[in-house]
């Protein structure tokens, strides 16, 4: 099967399993959500490199810290609000603190959580991490990008936090793709308006740009596997050239994408900047259809604040 039709959950495992084989101080830890995880095929390839904690996030942090301390590399996976806004004293001090080189993997995050509920669906993910001090905060797009960047990160030192995705998604790159650690990925190169896009949304503003190309509207797309360190250069270079900028975020618009977005333009270039995300509301049991159409990012939202420069 080619790596573009399985889930990511699938290949997050099946990378983890090859980066044991090679080596074995890499370790994977669960809160009782393997299954969900899609962590299984790692327990039973490698049971000594699998700890399941139980239903203890917070305390699967920590002893993802003592291992670390001990030279080994954890990584932690769990519902995305349990991997930060349940854990984050012990991410601060035990993890980042200490400089841990631990790896925390937050799943379902945003309205991907669709029927778990409000409970569920972290808005807030990538603002609480990016406040930490020495955190490094990623959200790869596809199984390609996914696969490249957990390479990286089993190889990288330090406390890292990344966003999951446990569906399908659909193919934005290919088998030669290689992540590049603090660097945008231009996906489309135009100058009606930059679209900064990271994750998730990054399916949606590519939709929205192909549809807006054939009315003769060009963007520059700016997908951000790293939003923390954040590329700066590529988003200064490319407001330069078209003078307004639209971000889209599976996320609360305060602190987040957006924020960061905004902060250095504030700072560098003045620039006209449309936030599109979640404003400020938890989530609610819902499809993903409705979640995008209540909360207004998907592709139409997208084409439309665009298309919204004076």
């Amino acid at each position: 099967m080619p790596l573009h039709e399985k889930e990511m959950r699938q290949v997050y495992a099946e990378t983890l399993v090859e980066l044991i084989a090679e080596n074995p101080n890499i370790l994977v830890l669960e809160a009782d959500l393997s299954k969900a995880s899609g962590t299984p095929p790692i327990a039973k390839a490698h049971p000594q490199n699998f700890v399941d904690v139980g239903v203890a996030e917070a305390n699967m942090i920590g002893v993802a810290a003592g291992l670390s301390a001990c030279g080994k590399i954890p990584f932690c996976a769990t519902f995305t609000p349990f991997a930060t806004r349940r854990a984050y004293d012990q991410v601060t001090i035990s993890v980042a603190y200490a400089k841990r080189n631990v790896k925390i993997i937050g799943t379902s995050p945003g309205v991907t959580a669709t029927s778990n509920g409000g409970t569920h669906m972290c808005f807030q993910d990538l603002a609480i991490m990016r406040a930490m001090p020495g955190m490094t905060v990623l959200s790869p797009c596809d199984v390609y990008e996914l696969k490249s960047m957990l390479r990286w990160m089993s190889k990288t030192d330090g406390p890292m936090y990344m966003q999951l995705l446990r569906m399908k998604e659909p193919k934005t790159f290919d088998e030669n793709y290689s992540f590049i650690p603090g660097k945008a990925v231009r996906l489309r190169e135009g100058t009606a308006a930059t679209i900064v896009t990271t994750g998730y949304t990054t399916r949606w503003a590519i939709e929205a740009a192909t549809a807006l190309e054939k009315q003769g509207v060009t963007v520059d797309l700016l997908h951000y596997p790293m939003v923390k360190p954040f590329d700066a250069d590529s988003l200064i270079g490319s407001a330069k050239k078209t003078g307004y900028v639209v971000t889209v975020e599976n996320q609360n618009i305060i602190g987040g994408l957006g924020s960061a977005v905004c902060e250095i333009l504030s700072e560098n270039l003045p620039t006209r900047v449309k936030r599109l995300g979640v404003h400020d509301v938890f989530g609610e049991v819902a499809t993903e259809d409705y979640l995008l159409n209540k909360h207004q990012f998907g592709p139409d939202f997208i084409k439309a604040a665009v298309l919204e420069k004076k």
